[in-house]
């Protein structure tokens, strides 16, 4: 497409650029039919305090990976009623109703008395296993690799003169033998 190509339709497409690392911030068709796009990477300013939209989203959605997907417990989950035997409708929107507040309330005082203590608890596990992992384990194994060449190519070698043509030839040996059942 020449630099003289008159542009016949433009488009500015400014949705979620926020949300979004990378987004197509205009395209254009020349007058050869040609679809041209750029692509803009477009980072996001973060402040100092998070915004309230931010803010938002972390509160909405708390389990974006569906790491808990069966605790998805309802009340018709648990109690459940057959159409032959059901109880006064007060006393079955009741048991709900206190179903519903008691299992929300308890949870929330449990995990007020809990989150934290386990969240910094499960922070400072997952760190020492971290820096054991990079700072210990990870180059010892690479110490061990790195040393154990020798063992490599030696084992390497028994197993292509020793083992490999004993088990081919007992391979070949048994390979002519056939088994036949047969009912009587």
């Amino acid at each position: 497409m020449t630099t003289q190509a008159k542009l016949t339709e433009a488009q500015l497409n400014l949705e979620d650029i926020g949300e979004q690392e990378e987004s197509t911030l205009w395209s254009s068709q020349g007058t050869a039919g040609e679809q041209m796009e750029v692509e803009v990477e477009v980072q996001a300013i973060q402040d100092l305090h998070s915004t309230h939209s931010e803010r938002r989203l972390l509160v909405q959605d708390r389990d974006p990976k569906g790491v808990n997907k069966c605790l998805k417990v309802t009340f018709e989950d648990v109690i459940a009623e057959p159409p032959s035997v059901h109880s006064f409708d007060k006393v079955w929107l009741w048991s709900h109703a206190l179903f519903e507040v008691s299992r929300l309330w308890c949870y929330r005082l449990i995990s007020l008395l809990l989150a934290v203590p386990v969240s910094l608890v499960a922070g400072l596990l997952f760190a020492v296993l971290s820096c054991l992992h990079i700072w210990l384990i990870r180059p010892s194994v690479q110490l061990c690799l790195i040393n154990m060449h020798w063992v490599q190519t030696v084992w390497g070698t028994i197993l292509n003169i020793a083992i490999s043509p004993f088990f081919t030839s007992i391979g070949k040996c048994c390979g002519s033998i056939t088994i036949r059942l047969a009912r009587d």
